[in-house]
């Protein structure tokens, strides 16, 4: 029997579309519920390449008991995302229980912006590598880097090996 597990997905205008989607959809293969949460519940943001999605819940709603994991979506979304300080809250509070954060391109900056990347080993694009390394983390360009509950991917074409590794920790299988 498939245990549900509930993940949050960060979500705003402008999110990496395939970033998004593709990890949903594999943890929902596996059986997890995946909740979309938003500045605003019930609104339509729009992805860079105009597939949408729509929040089930506000930023203000968002609860680290209630759930088993994060993923955090890449794009331009996660600099709009990590100046909310309900998210930076739920970041730290899901980080200090040791549920699995993923996070890929461009999302590390809400990581980074929740001042929780000290002495963590991470990668994601190129473009933020000068910020995880000001922030404390060692930064190596893998495809994926797993450190303890957080999994981290560079770009798009890592996402069969980042979606798998999210999931195997979700369900502890890693």
């Amino acid at each position: 029997m498939t245990v549900i597990k509930k993940v949050i997905c960060f979500v705003d205008d402008e999110f990496e579309d395939l970033e998004l989607w593709y990890p949903v959809y594999r943890a929902r293969e596996e059986g997890a519920e995946v909740v979309f949460a938003g500045p605003e519940k019930g609104r339509k943001y729009i992805g860079k390449y105009g597939v949408p999605a729509v929040s089930d819940i506000s930023y203000a709603e968002l609860d680290a008991e209630s759930c088993d994991g994060l993923l955090v979506v890449g794009g331009w979304a996660p600099d709009k995302i990590r100046r909310d300080p309900h998210v930076l809250e739920f970041v730290r509070r899901i980080d200090a229980s040791g549920k699995p954060i993923g996070q890929i391109c461009h999302a590390g900056w809400v990581l980074i912006s929740a001042k929780i990347a000290e002495g963590r080993t991470v990668t994601s694009t190129p473009g933020i590598r000068d910020d995880w390394e000001n922030a404390g983390a060692v930064w190596i360009d893998e495809p994926v880097v797993v450190d303890r509950n957080w999994i981290s991917a560079r770009r798009p074409p890592d996402l069969p090996a980042y979606a798998k590794a999210f999931c195997d920790k979700l369900y502890g299988r890693s």
